[in-house]
């Protein structure tokens, strides 16, 4: 990796004295090819974000995520990363990134950036390196390579599968020609897994956290942080899956969630800690609660993804239990917690809670035995409406957690996921290589701004992903002047949210089976009603709700927030 050094101090850090602004913090995900295109080229890019800081400031969040804008092939959506420490050309240039934090900053929006550290991609300096070097050397040693089985080793080293389909082996040729060594891969060939144990890697790694917190970077989102450590050994001992849902309970798999992986982030807190504010860091953990403690520890990256949540039926009693035991964890590791329900891996949350109880995930069949994104979206199978009118009602119920509420482009404006992607236009790896999921591609179509135009606004010309006629009627400036829409629901929440949050605790009160209320410090009562009849409100007053309240009674699939007299808080500005 090079590091480039041009304009590095163009961008100045945003300073405030509270060094926990994080936890509490609302955070919006942009994923930078899909969110605005200032160029016309049909990709989004840095200016383009630019050019929109004005919209995320009146929305109200307090931080933005930005998945990889890294140079990168797109095996992955730019999770195969070229060169952690520069732009994509398609996507702009370090003075445009430069530029991009400096008016985010000056909107008092923080910025977090992706940083994938489980492997690079393979046109990285460092594999080139290793594939042109012979078998044993330093080169190979910074990524995982073995020898094959069979007298030629002409087989794979094992019978492991990557997560996107396929063997988690890829044979490369030597440079004299002949077939060579294997090398590991837990995504796309095109994504070879980085050898931990490798000192260059470590140290590299520091390099790049402090080239990007030196250019006003706020913090990091680490990806894949469970999979960093692994026993390759224990091939020998198997049969193992690289299936994140077989993890051990204590640190066991040899691939995911070893006890190890905290070493890592024990040196990376020391380079965060370098810095005034600290730069924070959420780890991307698919583990068991009770494994998710030391990733959010003080001494490690401060916090976690919770996707419990995300994972969860529109169900009262499946909320309460997931709300409860995370906070409790929360708690426990001094680290505050975390609430999704969208992001560039899953379907969106106003249609997964659009569809029959029990399905939702990509590679779940409809009533017809297909998958139904496979199908194109069956409006059969989604009740759109239902789906948006529970993601509402979800949202606003987030939004007054104690902890950081993670949100993805899109959900303000109660997208939909765009089932009807001809497959000559698809791009994820997932609908190529795995015969039962059709990708990610439908939640990560470029945004609707205009109801009109070649791409709904998102630029003067096409966009890289086919948008379906009824994004009009999702325009964000359709729904900038509707006082009803998703858009202004979510504005005013942001909002409120933001004079209302106090200590990071809450009390359960109690209420009907289908029913969550609880109250946080000071008297600002959630309720929230996943039932369908409609339930008799608390005394004070409404301050928001996400479907419209008559005559003191919360509809069903609903939520409300209700300010008790006591609360001494300014909600009128």
């Amino acid at each position: 990796m090079i590091d480039n050094q041009t304009s590095a101090q163009a961008a100045p850090t945003l300073e405030k004295k509270d060094a926990d602004w994080w936890r509490q913090a609302s955070v919006y995900q942009i994923y930078p090819r899909s969110f605005a295109d200032s160029n016309g080229d049909g990709i989004g890019d840095l200016p383009g974000i630019t050019n929109r800081v004005p919209y995320l400031k009146e929305l109200g969040v307090e931080a933005v995520w930005l998945s990889p804008f890294y140079p990168s092939a797109l095996a992955d959506g730019g999770y195969d990363v070229d060169d952690y420490r520069d732009v994509d050309p398609s996507i702009g240039t370090l003075e445009d990134f430069n530029q991009m934090v400096a008016a985010l900053h000056t909107a008092e929006i923080r910025i977090i950036t992706d940083v994938v550290p489980n492997h690079t991609s393979n046109r990285h300096k460092w594999f080139e390196e290793a594939i042109a070097a012979p078998k044993g050397s330093p080169a190979r040693d910074r990524y995982i390579f073995q020898d094959g089985q069979g007298e030629r080793g002409d087989l794979p080293p094992n019978e492991w599968t990557s997560l996107f389909g396929g063997s988690a082996w890829e044979r490369i040729t030597e440079p004299d020609g002949t077939p060579g060594q294997w090398y590991f891969h837990l995504f796309a060939k095109e994504q070879p897994d980085l050898n931990w144990d490798n000192s260059d890697v470590h140290e590299d790694f520091l390099r790049t956290l402090r080239f990007w917190s030196d250019r006003g970077v706020d913090g990091f989102r680490v990806d894949v942080a469970h999979g960093l450590k692994k026993d390759m050994d224990a091939a020998q001992e198997g049969p193992w899956t690289t299936d994140p849902d077989e993890i051990f309970a204590h640190g066991e798999h040899p691939l995911w969630d070893r006890d190890e992986v905290h070493a890592i982030y024990a040196d990376w807190r020391k380079v965060f800690n370098e810095y005034n504010p600290p730069r924070m860091a959420v780890a991307e953990v698919w583990v068991p609660a009770h494994r998710v403690a030391r990733y959010a520890s003080p001494n490690g990256l401060g916090q976690a993804f919770n996707f419990d949540l995300l994972k969860a039926d529109f169900d009262a009693a499946q909320f309460r239990k997931i709300i409860t035991t995370n906070l409790a964890f929360a708690a426990e590791t001094r680290a505050s917690s975390t609430w999704v329900f969208s992001n560039h891996d899953v379907v969106r949350h106003a249609t997964r809670y659009g569809l029959p109880k029990g399905t939702g995930r990509r590679n779940e069949k409809g009533t017809d035995g297909i998958d139904w994104l496979f199908a194109g979206g069956d409006p059969a199978e989604v009740d759109a409406a239902l789906g948006l009118r529970r993601a509402k009602a979800a949202s606003l119920l987030m939004f007054a957690l104690p902890g950081s509420a993670y949100l993805y482009q899109g959900e303000e404006l109660g997208l939909q996921e765009v089932g009807q992607i001809p497959q000559a236009d698809r791009q994820d790896p997932i609908f190529y290589r795995n015969a039962t999921e059709v990708g990610r591609d439908g939640c990560r179509v470029p945004l609707p701004w205009k109801p009109h135009g070649p791409s709904y606004g998102f630029g003067s010309a096409g966009a890289h992903l086919p948008q379906p006629e009824w994004f009009a009627n999702y325009a964000v400036s359709v729904q900038s002047t509707d006082p009803d829409s998703t858009l202004s629901l979510y504005r005013a929440a942001l909002s409120l949210r933001r004079r209302l949050q106090g200590e990071e605790s809450l009390e359960w009160l109690k209420s009907r089976d289908e029913v969550l209320h609880f109250v946080r410090p000071g008297g600002w009562h959630t309720i929230a009603n996943f039932g369908t009849s409609p339930v008799e409100l608390p005394a004070g007053e409404v301050l928001l709700a996400s479907i419209p309240v008559s005559d003191g009674k919360l509809p069903g699939e609903a939520t409300a927030w209700v300010l008790n007299s006591t609360l001494n808080v300014d909600c009128t500005s």
